[in-house]
Formats: C-alpha cells, sequence, structure tokens
C-alpha cells in the first residue's frame, strides 16, 4: 500500500524532519525454521517483514495487514518477542523522509497463502535460517532472531 493518507498529511506539513512512528515487525517462519525477509524495490538490503501502524489498527492488526500485503501470507503473530526504540531506531530513506521507530516485534505463525513476491511493495522474498540472515538496515538485537527464546518479552534499557 505505501504510505498511508495519515502520514502523507503529515509529511506534507513537516517535510523530511523527523517524524516518530510506531511500527510493528515479523519473525515470520516456514515449516522448516526459516524466517522470511523482504526486500522493497530499490533497495539492495532485506528486512523483516514491517510497517507502520496506522490510526485505528491494533498493533497485531497491523502485523496481519502488513504481511498479507507484502506477501500474500495470512499469519497469526503469537507473541510479542520485543519492543525496540530511541535513536538507534533512526532511519532515513531514500527521499530524505527521516523517522524514528518504536517498533513491536511479533513472533508470527503462517497460516494459509502463497508468497507472491515481486508485488506493489516488495520486489523479493526468501526464507533465511537463523545462522545466514542477511545485512538488514534497521538495527534488532541478533536474539530476536533465535528460535530458543523465552517466554518474556525483551527489551532495551
Amino acid at each position: 500500500m505505501g504510505m498511508s493518507d495519515y502520514y502523507k498529511k503529515l509529511r506534507e506539513k513537516i517535510g523530511n524532519q523527523l517524524l516518530f512512528m510506531p511500527a510493528v515487525a515479523g519473525i515470520i517462519r516456514n515449516e522448516q525454521g526459516e524466517i522470511l525477509f523482504g526486500r522493497k524495490h530499490k533497495e539492495e538490503n532485506w528486512g523483516l517483514i514491517a510497517g507502520a501502524i496506522e490510526i485505528g489498527e491494533t498493533p497485531a492488526q497491523a502485523m496481519i495487514r502488513e504481511a498479507w500485503e507484502e506477501t500474500g501470507l495470512r499469519i497469526e503473530p503469537e507473541r510479542i518477542i520485543g519492543v525496540y526504540g530511541g535513536e538507534e531506531r533512526r532511519f532515513t530513506y531514500r527521499n530524505g523522509h527521516q523517522v524514528e521507530y518504536l517498533t513491536i516485534v511479533f513472533d508470527c505463525k503462517i497460516m494459509e497463502g502463497r508468497l507472491n513476491p515481486n508485488n506493489e511493495e516488495m520486489k523479493d522474498l526468501k526464507f533465511f535460517f537463523e545462522d545466514q540472515i542477511p545485512y538488514i538496515s534497521n538495527k534488532y538485537p541478533k536474539n530476536i532472531f533465535s528460535s530458543e527464546q523465552g517466554d518474556r518479552a525483551h527489551f532495551e534499557r
């Protein structure tokens, strides 16, 4: 879907200035335990399936919507792996838009669907084993990719 009308209107008012953005990201595993990553059009780096939380959405609803839009998969967020924010989560897009994400990372289960690479949002979709994770621009602690996590969500102090 790209940028929502809400964020477009904010950008019209503030231009490229830093915008605080609540977001979600998913650790979406296949039956072999591999994690799904996507690569957007005109981007070299891979990233988790992720996106902004829209007005009126719960974080889980945002994760379900983003996964569907970006991958063609119906997923179910099963638990929160971690919550991350602060200066380490700042990112500048190619168009100059600056954001600082507050990201809720979910562990997600695939319910149904088929991967739909080369769609409106993504040019590539690929599953990677934990020990072969590609370089990603957004900084996440390595432990979120481990299949052997505890029950408690991780966060930085």
